[in-house]
């Protein structure tokens, strides 16, 4: 019988750089004031939420994920040739087939890289970065992009009272690479799909195509519901990752949880119990809820303004639909 010769990839894997890309629109809440009924008071009171931005035709996911990728890639201070895996987490890609991580992959200059999308949601950058650590572990490439990226304003319903404010576009992307010692820690994840109705889109594209509905799909969601699973399941979560990473919420350095809504936030700081000195990501307030994007441009932000450095400990987690989530412990690049 054969031996399969065994893998020789570095011991353990890190997050070496980080880009992240808004569109230069900027869409104030009284925008969204102009298709339902409300008022900016409650809709910062129920999210946190300020501004958010939104593309323009030529801002697409392809476009948004290369520049989020060329910031972070200079930032790792590798060459484009040196990545061998380009993995893109977006629900608002409108192409099945091929994958915009092919598009992507190509267009930065990569020397023929593994690339692909997955559908995880507001969870997708955990599964990319879990996924990302296998393959430096594995030896299957030894720098590998990922990229949280979406244009939910596509897929945003203006006349949904419970969701025409929350959602915004953008991509943020890291590289990960090898490193000596552990910098990025188990992941703890699943999903639970007896909740999938409390996120979901309106109607499948086909419903559309064949004339049953005449409003193009969009996402929708269960408030109370998500809030609740957000609220208590997801500080369960949180408290896993730390717990299998060997760390407690004394030793944290800063808080990134997917930017969902500010009263989510908050309530999980509260729950977990993070002490003063924890930084605690609040992007939302200017960039709206981006999904797969959401954690990435929040840990760019936080490093550009100094609120986060170099080699801090960071928590993230992300949470959505499905339902499923992905926690896990990282040092900052």
């Amino acid at each position: 019988m054969a031996k399969i010769k065994p893998s020789k990839g570095a011991p353990y894997a890190r997050i070496l750089g980080v880009g992240g890309y808004r569109p230069i629109r900027v869409v104030p809440n009284e925008v969204i004031l102009e298709t339902i009924e409300s008022s900016d008071e409650w809709i910062r009171s129920r999210s946190g939420i300020e501004t958010r931005h939104w593309a323009s035709d030529e801002e697409t996911v392809a476009q948004m994920s290369i520049e989020a990728s060329g910031k972070a890639i200079a930032d790792a201070g590798i060459s484009v040739e040196q990545i061998g895996g380009v993995i893109v987490s977006t629900v608002s890609h409108f192409k099945q087939t091929p994958a915009v991580a092919t598009e992507i992959a190509d267009k930065l200059g990569t020397d023929k890289a593994a690339a692909f999308d997955i559908s995880a949601g507001c969870a997708g950058f955990g599964y990319g970065l879990t996924l990302a650590k296998g393959m430096i572990a594995d030896g299957s490439a030894e720098y590998v992009l990922v990229i949280g990226v979406e244009r939910l304003s596509d897929l945003t319903d203006l006349e949904d009272r419970a969701t025409a404010f929350l959602f915004g576009d953008g991509a943020g992307a890291v590289v990960v690479g090898p490193a000596q010692e552990p910098a990025i820690g188990p992941t703890v994840w699943g999903s639970e799909g007896d909740k999938s109705e409390t996120i979901k889109q309106t109607v499948p594209w086909t419903d559309y195509r064949d004339g049953t509905v005449e409003k193009f799909p969009a996402i929708t969601q269960e408030g109370q519901a998500v809030f609740r699973w957000a609220v208590f399941e997801m500080a369960k979560v949180a408290q896993q990752a730390l717990d299998a990473a060997g760390i407690t919420v004394d030793d944290l350095d800063v808080f990134i949880p997917h930017q969902a809504n500010v009263r989510i936030i908050d309530s999980m700081v509260k729950t977990l119990k993070l002490p003063e000195h924890v930084t605690v990501a609040r992007d939302i307030r200017t960039t709206g809820n981006t999904s797969a994007a959401s954690i990435p441009l929040a840990m760019e932000r936080l490093l550009a303004t100094g609120e986060a450095k170099s080699g801090d400990t960071a928590l993230v987690i992300g949470f959505g639909a499905g339902l499923v989530y992905a926690a896990t412990v990282v040092t900052l690049p």
